[in-house]
């Protein structure tokens, strides 16, 4: 099992960016794939990115391709969201998510078994 908090969040003009940290609990990370997730209110959680266990596949959601880099050290046994360009609509709680042993192809959140509690990122206009 493997606990999650996430930081880094906070008010940002469009145009900014911030970078969230997850930091992971336990001495097996490596050996689970991770993800960001979102979530706007009224709406559903959203895949944003998606690393494998190694850290040398990503996946990305269309609307953040080109802004957002996601990666992890395995040595600090934490994951990252480097979030550039920052828009509005990109205003939302930011959850982090583990799977073991999966691969960073997972997009839903059905494919994540552990979660983070979220912290807010607002883009102000």
């Amino acid at each position: 099992q493997v606990q999650l908090v996430e930081s880094g969040g906070g008010l940002v003009q469009a145009g900014g960016s911030l970078r969230l940290s997850c930091a992971a609990s336990g001495r097996t990370f490596s050996s689970y794939a991770m993800g960001w997730f979102r979530q706007a209110p009224g709406n559903e959680r959203e895949f944003v990115a998606g690393i494998s266990r190694s850290g040398d596949s990503t996946s990305y959601a269309d609307s953040v391709k080109g802004r957002f880099t996601i990666s992890r050290d395995n040595a600090k046994n934490t994951v990252y969201l480097q979030m550039n360009s920052l828009k509005p609509e990109d205003t939302a709680v930011y959850y982090c998510a583990a799977e073991p042993w999966g691969d960073s192809r997972g997009r839903n959140t059905y494919d994540y078994s552990y979660w983070g509690q979220g912290t807010q990122v607002t883009v102000s206009s």
